[in-house]
């Protein structure tokens, strides 16, 4: 993206989120950062200087509307970073309606509310729709079902959104990262019960390369989907 952009990020006070938001921030380009509560929101807005924070919990995308109504919203938005995340691992037999809605909430319905609610300041900017999704969402393993379910929602959210939104000159990426060096890896290590080494896994510096790339890739092209593994 030439020249200083805005961007809105979710998922930015640890991991790949916090890597991109750490780049964006270092070049100078307008963040509006998302936080669950005030308490993360201040958190954030120390960490980044001059960014500008907005409050709504993904886990009740019902009542983001509501939250948003309170607060002020950028007049322009050239990228909405979906990057935020949750994880419950468990086989069908054994996963209650609560577990498979709060994946669900955070994780596909929440960015479709995020992305309504700022599709004018995007359609206005020609700006990019970007959605950090798992190599879950083109595979599903044993005990995955939920957070699969949940990822594979996304990459259908995204493939509409983008034939919905190419005439408006809205570029749509989805990128698919094997298993990341994060918070959220640490959990999933614990839930298999396997020791966590953070060397065995994608620096979440590498995914952030990859989503700062899809952003600043000149108008002439656009990347639709891109899968990071590990490497050897």
């Amino acid at each position: 993206m030439a020249g200083m952009a805005t961007h809105v990020i979710t998922g930015a006070g640890s991991g790949i989120g916090a890597a991109v938001a750490r780049r964006l921030h270092a070049r100078g380009d307008e963040l509006v950062l998302h936080a669950r509560d005030a308490g993360r929101a201040k958190e954030l807005a120390a960490e980044f200087p001059g960014a500008r924070t907005l409050v709504g919990d993904l886990a009740e995308p019902d009542r983001l509307s509501w939250a948003f109504s309170h607060q002020s919203l950028p007049d322009r938005v050239d990228s909405l970073l979906h990057i935020a995340g949750v994880v419950d691992l468990g086989q069908v037999g054994e996963l209650t309606p609560k577990a498979w809605r709060h994946q669900l909430d955070v994780n596909l319905i929440a960015p479709a509310e995020l992305t309504r609610h700022f599709l004018p300041q995007l359609r206005t900017a020609r700006g990019q729709v970007l959605f950090v999704n798992s190599g879950a969402g083109l595979n599903a393993h044993a005990s995955w079902s939920a957070y699969a379910a949940s990822k594979h929602g996304l990459k259908a959210l995204a493939d509409s959104l983008r034939a919905e939104e190419r005439g408006n000159g809205v570029r749509v990426t989805s990128v698919y990262p094997g298993r990341t060096a994060s918070p959220m890896q640490v959990k999933v290590h614990q839930q298999e019960g396997r020791p966590y080494d953070p060397a065995q896994w994608i620096d979440p510096e590498s995914v952030a390369t990859t989503i700062v790339m899809c952003l600043d890739l000149p108008r002439d092209a656009e990347v639709n989907d891109l899968t990071v593994r590990p490497g050897a």
